[in-house]
């Protein structure tokens, strides 16, 4: 369901997943604050703080956070919401409370999420609240250190450069170098033109950071022949300091993300699929070649095997995906230079 409503409201996956989840969640487990809702008493925004803040209960214990939340939700917003309901939660629970924190901390993770316009924002979820504080603080002190009379940066963008330094290694002597696809024209580069260039899995950046990007010292430049008419890519440069293009990179340049509709993920990192125009894979006889290999991420890749699902490559390289209510989405990598 989650899949088929992300397809047709233009939404990622996991905020589809997340919509349907407290949707589901004040419905069927906290039906007393939805109904606050209903009545106009509280704001939507609280209602949702309390079912993320207990969705994980069972259901005798979620109707005691129902009726406590009831009485005390109104005037709260969100942040007040989410701390008094995971006070209510402790108390109907403690047990539970203290598994739940474990867990968490066993899910952390370091995510990627691109904002528009070359920036983009790194978050670090679940981590102990001791160490992430520590953090924190360490960073702050380095930053308030540097804070000198001449020092024209503010204290947040100081914090912000200096766990930048932290990440790329900086402080070891070096700095990793990421691999990415920059598409960027050849006048653009020059500084004849402006043009915005694009980087894969995060769309259209100014010119002037493609420059920036283009010039680092290890930078590898590879020429990419596109049709004059579609823009599509139909060829790669052979010319190169690393090992020659093959199929799967000049799909992958291609294709640039993931061509799930809506998924951003860089087809770089995307499994290569086979599929013609008849929704055959490769075991069911679909040949290799450019038309019949497109880049879907794992996640999507296995949407393939789901009952009801349908993936069809027409002739002029469009994916049709059709979801198990028989609406069909489609999705053809944008042409360059266009």
């Amino acid at each position: 369901m989650a899949e088929e409503l992300a397809l047709a409201l233009c939404l990622t996956k996991s905020k589809a997943h997340a919509l349907v989840g407290r949707a589901e969640g004040l419905a069927d487990r906290f039906p007393q604050v939805l109904r606050l809702v209903e009545e106009g008493h509280v704001p939507l925004a609280s209602a949702v703080a309390v079912n993320d803040a207990a969705a994980w209960l069972d259901a005798g214990k979620a109707v005691v956070v129902d009726r406590v939340m009831a009485g005390r939700l109104m005037g709260k917003n969100p942040t007040q919401a989410r701390r008094s309901t995971n006070a209510a939660v402790a108390r109907a629970d403690p047990e539970g409370f203290e598994e739940r924190a474990r867990r968490q901390c066993e899910a952390r993770r370091f995510r990627l999420r691109h904002g528009v316009a070359g920036v983009a924002g790194l978050s670090l979820d679940n981590a102990p609240v001791d160490r992430a504080t520590a953090a924190y603080v360490c960073v702050d002190r380095l930053a308030r250190r540097l804070k000198t009379g001449d020092e024209t940066r503010t204290l947040d963008q100081l914090r912000a450069d200096v766990a930048m330094d932290m990440l790329v290694g900086k402080q070891f002597g070096g700095e990793v170098k990421a691999h990415v696809y920059l598409y960027l024209d050849a006048l653009t580069y020059a500084g004849l033109r402006d043009r915005p260039a694009e980087l894969a899995g995060h769309g259209v950046i100014p010119a002037s950071l493609a420059r920036d990007i283009a010039a680092g010292p290890k930078t590898v430049f590879q020429r990419i022949i596109t049709d004059p008419g579609t823009g599509q890519v139909v060829e790669l440069g052979r010319r190169r300091y690393r090992p020659k293009a093959g199929l799967a990179e000049l799909v992958r340049v291609r294709d640039r993300e993931c061509r799930h509709p809506g998924c951003t993920r860089p087809a770089q990192f995307a499994d290569l699929d086979h599929c013609d125009s008849r929704g055959r894979g490769w075991k069911k006889g679909c040949r290799t070649g450019p038309s019949t290999l497109v880049g879907l991420c794992r996640a999507d890749h296995r949407l393939r095997d789901v009952p009801g699902w349908e993936h069809k490559v027409t002739p002029d390289g469009t994916l049709a995906i059709t979801t198990p209510a028989k609406q069909t989405y489609r999705s053809r990598p944008e042409p360059l230079g266009r």
